[in-house]
């Protein structure tokens, strides 16, 4: 008598050959590069509490067709929360175009995809920068870092989403 496994192996192999002939299975394929990708830069590794650091987000676009929408949040990691006495916050955005940096509005934690413009052409890319600025009051010796989740939607329908994506890491120093 055959095993019950035995058949379902069967059905299973038979059917996994039925898709592929009527070319329904999904196929392996070399993973070709990203439709849009985020990256994080700062102006400084380490600032005294009373300073400020300029983080840059840059998006850039590597489909064929322009980024039309673009979601994006940003939280502090969790190293970062567990040390309340570091104090900061975001008071300044800035987007970079070809005629200079613009304000922008929202400086998160969410919804900060609004502030990259209204396109990003294929082959190109906008940087956005937040400005942090850690309070004078605040704890030192400690790091504050964010995370980040993003969602893109482009001009052919397509979308992509992805993260976690983490910024460099500020120092705080004690003076």
């Amino acid at each position: 008598m055959r095993s019950t496994r035995t058949r379902r192996l069967g059905l299973a192999t038979l059917i996994a050959l039925a898709l592929a002939l009527f070319g329904l299975a999904p196929s392996a394929s070399a993973a070709g590069p990203e439709q849009a990708e985020l990256t994080f830069a700062t102006d400084t590794a380490t600032t005294l509490p009373g300073g400020t650091v300029n983080l840059s987000m840059t998006l850039t676009n590597h489909h064929s067709h322009d980024v039309w929408f673009v979601y994006q949040t940003i939280d502090p990691t969790w190293l970062t929360t567990q040390r309340p006495d570091l104090a900061y916050a975001f008071t300044g955005c800035a987007l970079t175009t070809a005629g200079g940096a613009v304000p922008c509005s929202g400086t998160g934690p969410a919804d900060l995809g609004a502030n990259y413009g209204t396109t990003v052409p294929p082959g190109q890319s906008r940087t956005v920068t937040l400005t942090l600025e850690v309070a004078e009051d605040s704890g030192c010796n400690g790091n504050i870092g964010f995370y980040s989740y993003y969602y893109a939607e482009f001009g052919d329908g397509t979308s992509v989403s992805a993260g976690p994506v983490h910024t460099p890491e500020v120092r705080v120093v004690c003076a």
